[in-house]
């Protein structure tokens, strides 16, 4: 029987956000490219441009919603719709520009290898321990999926969450309350590991155990355990039996 059951938060914990960030600019020009013409240069210009409009203020109000799910369809149709415009493609309607904006997206995120050292050798060996192993992400399963499948890591996977998979938004306890349950673990029965000390905190409030992933020196409130990287994670266990 597994031992535990591991919630490994990706951007921090498994890949490196930033290069991941510059590895989808790069790749977002190569596929649109093949699907709606114009040049690799013009839509990775577009696509900057629309990333940022849709980070200001303004843009995150308008994309408000009490779900996940209805967020993240706003926020594609706007992605897909807004380089559209910037280029002079007429805007397909909206579950065209959501059927382009997935199939980029599983395109883009199998070819993007941003993992962060010793994390992909890790995940492995803890699977082969017999560890039940499951993301809390707050991006959506499509892109993790797409992620795990080009690193080679999908069958080390139990559910690949997701906030989609639960429709919650990573802001709050109420996110790993629904995880657990999908999974069908008590708390107590969950480690989560991730690179944010308020992720953290919401889970250990239900009474899951807790590891920061964090290469920083700066102190810590509190008696958080801490790891340099996902690396340290299965000698660590060992240890701690």
């Amino acid at each position: 029987m597994p031992l535990l059951n591991i919630f490994l938060d990706d951007g921090g914990v498994i890949t490196d956000k930033q290069r991941r960030a510059a590895e989808f600019e790069r790749l977002v020009g190569d596929c649109f490219v093949a699907l709606l013409g114009r040049t690799e240069a013009a839509w990775t210009r577009a696509h900057r441009t629309v990333v940022d409009r849709l980070a200001d203020p303004q843009s995150q109000e308008a994309l408000a919603t009490a779900d996940f799910v209805s967020f993240y369809r706003a926020y594609q149709f706007r992605w897909v719709g807004g380089m559209c415009e910037l280029l002079d493609l007429p805007t397909p309607p909206k579950e065209e520009c959501l059927d382009l904006a997935y199939r980029t997206l599983g395109w883009i995120t199998r070819r993007i290898h941003a993992a962060l050292p010793g994390a992909v050798e890790a995940i492995r060996l803890l699977h082969r321990q017999g560890y039940a192993l499951h993301t809390a992400s707050g991006s959506c399963s499509l892109e993790l999926a797409g992620s795990f499948e080009g690193l080679g890591l999908l069958r080390c996977f139990g559910r690949l969450y997701g906030a989609d998979l639960v429709n919650t938004f990573k802001e709050g306890p109420e996110y790993y309350a629904h995880l657990f349950a999908d999974v069908g673990v008590q708390p107590a029965e969950a480690l989560v590991v991730d690179d944010s000390t308020d992720a953290l905190d919401w889970a250990a409030r239900l009474g899951a155990r807790t590891i920061l992933v964090s290469s920083s020196l700066r102190p810590v409130a509190g008696a958080i355990l801490r790891l340099r990287s996902l690396s340290e994670l299965p000698d660590f266990l060992q240890q701690r039996g």
